[in-house]
């Protein structure tokens, strides 16, 4: 096959040939990897589980170091499920897929339900017997876009393997990393690679980009195949790869403004070019971009033992990775004549403050949190050891909008306290503020008791839950959690534009291959025992991570009770 001819730039930085050449092979290969079968990308996703496995555990220890995590620290356990565990069921997940892609018989295993205002909804976990003691009582659904039905569900789904394999072109997908997650990064590609049919050349961020180490070895068959490259490199190299010659998509994680220097170009020339609605880069782009994430709290009756449970639920959604996540709590939403508000604050105080060791290590925190401050009227700050403390910030409606507008990505929080009728208005309310006040649509979570959800009506909280624009919602749990489960979608609530990007445009992991999701939505019961081992509080989310880890490799009932041991000393 003969590859395009590379046209070069005027001048090239040291660094561009090798950029070149890395493309160059990707395009030489990119319709023989969109022509595989499906069973030679098992076997591949199979090879990877392998090599995964061998690198795992010089993978967490060498992120947790550079995160500033103790060694033995239960905090491990965060860099063992969002690395190599969700990776390695990542492989899992698209395998299952694959294998039942003929006629999409995966699709039969998968109940399917109308929502109260029409829509159709698949729940996609639990679907086998090992999700239902893995995660415990969740239920994780997938909402389509109004339009897909019962009947043409399937004709809406993995649509891109509808024709035969041999008519295939293919692509060169760039994937610009995000520098806090070592999972994005890697399944980001597996989506370009096997939802998309495109080849992928990854760019890590400079933050984290010491996972190349791992990852090279990890995705080494992809990489031998011809399919894969991974480079590192700052911003130059970013914008070098965003416009090649070679490159025909391009999807980020991280922030609008980067998205729209990508668009729009930089500086006064991107502001004019986005003015006159002519972009500077004409690819396709897909993103996700963060915001600020609210947690809606419902009034109801709540005992002691409910605060407690859900002040470590909330301090989990906040400083998850210290903070450092694009669905991080940063807007808590309160109602203000209810009896249990104070409490929950101050038991969320609390568990801030036994929360084990960790600084704030990612670039910008101590200026991000300082531009938090300054547009406060008042500050509190929820002491934690071996970091800087929770910036938490009372504000009020109609004050200055920077802090329903800029994400902190940092341990900072607001609460916004909302009249509280009863619990139907509050709620309508506080999902309408979410909507009209707070930037962005990426993910929102939602808690309330299960007799507040039978005094509103099963039935009108799902269209409450169905009017709540958000690409992902978590119910009595956190939306971070959809992201981890990988079967469901991750990304924005459709329908941002290039010069509205808000939190980003399209989706990724999505497993099942759903042509046209609208969101993702996670409901857990009210208080989950044993303690998730994702909780901040959890005392052996280490030992629960690694374990998770090897079961995903090797999925065995013999390997259950040590999981479910360590979860329940947790």
């Amino acid at each position: 096959m003969v590859a395009r001819a590379v046209k070069t730039h005027p001048v090239q930085p040291e660094w561009a040939a090798e950029l070149d050449l890395a493309l160059t092979d990707l395009d030489s290969k990119k319709d023989d990897w969109a022509q595989t079968s499906n069973s030679e990308r098992i076997a591949l996703l199979r090879k990877i589980k392998e090599h995964i496995r061998e690198v795992a555990e010089a993978w967490v220890k060498t992120a947790t170091r550079k995160k500033g995590i103790s060694t033995g620290s239960s905090l491990e356990g965060e860099e063992w499920l969002a690395g190599p565990a969700a990776l390695m069921d990542g492989c899992n997940q698209f395998i299952r897929t694959l294998s039942l892609m003929e006629g999409k018989k995966f699709l039969d295993r998968l109940p399917v339900r109308t929502l109260p205002n029409g829509q159709v909804a698949v729940t996609v976990v639990p679907n086998s017997v090992w999700d239902k003691v893995l995660y415990t009582g969740l239920k994780a659904e997938i909402w389509m876009q109004p339009g897909v039905t019962k009947a043409n569900l399937a004709a809406s789904t993995a649509s891109a393997y509808d024709a035969p394999a041999t008519s295939r072109r293919g692509k060169i997908g760039l994937v610009l990393g995000a520098g806090n997650i070592a999972s994005i990064a890697p399944l980001d590609c597996l989506h370009k690679l096997l939802v998309e049919h495109q080849v992928v050349l990854l760019k890590m961020n400079p933050v984290n980009d010491y996972l190349i180490d791992f990852l090279r070895p990890a995705l080494r068959p992809l990489i031998e195949f011809g399919a894969l490259r991974i480079v590192r490199g700052g911003a130059d190299v970013g914008a070098y790869l965003c416009n090649h010659d070679l490159v025909d998509n391009i999807h980020i994680t991280g922030a609008a403004t980067s998205h729209d220097a990508i668009v729009w170009g930089p500086g006064e020339e991107g502001r004019k070019n986005k003015a006159s609605g002519t972009p500077r880069n004409s690819r396709r782009i897909t993103s996700e971009l963060g915001g600020v994430a609210p947690t809606i709290v419902v009034p109801g009756p709540w005992s002691n033992a409910d605060i407690t449970y859900h002040a470590e639920l909330i301090a989990t959604q906040k400083l998850n990775n210290s903070g450092f996540n694009c669905i991080a709590c940063q807007m808590l939403v309160l109602p203000e004549s209810w009896n249990k508000s104070d409490a929950l604050l101050a038991a969320l105080e609390k568990v801030m403050q036994k929360a084990p060791s960790r600084p704030a290590y990612y670039p910008g925190a101590t200026e991000r949190l300082a531009a938090f401050e300054a547009h406060a009227d008042s500050v509190q700050k929820f002491e934690r050891p071996g970091g800087p403390a929770c910036v938490v910030v009372p504000f009020r409606s109609g004050t200055d909008t920077y802090l329903e507008n800029a994400e902190a990505f940092a341990p900072a929080l607001s609460v916004m306290r909302l009249p509280a009728g009863n619990a139907e208005s509050y709620l309508r309310a506080a999902v309408a503020y979410a909507n009209e006040k707070l930037h962005g649509t990426l993910a929102a979570n939602i808690l309330i008791h299960p007799r507040t959800i039978a005094e509103i009506g099963r039935q009108r909280f799902e269209e409450i839950v169905a009017e709540l624009r958000y690409g992902g919602i978590g119910i009595n749990s956190w939306s971070g959690v959809l992201f981890a489960l990988l079967r469901p979608t991750w990304g924005a609530y459709p329908g941002h534009t290039l010069d509205d990007v808000q939190s980003g445009i399209g989706v990724v992991h999505n497993t099942y291959l759903f042509d046209k999701p609208e969101r993702s939505v996670l409901e857990a019961p009210f208080r989950i025992m044993p303690k998730p081992a994702w909780f901040l509080t959890h005392k052996r989310a280490h030992i629960v991570g690694r374990l998770i880890t090897e079961f995903h490799y090797r999925p065995s009932v013999l390997k259950l009770p040590r999981i479910i041991w360590n979860a329940l000393l947790g």
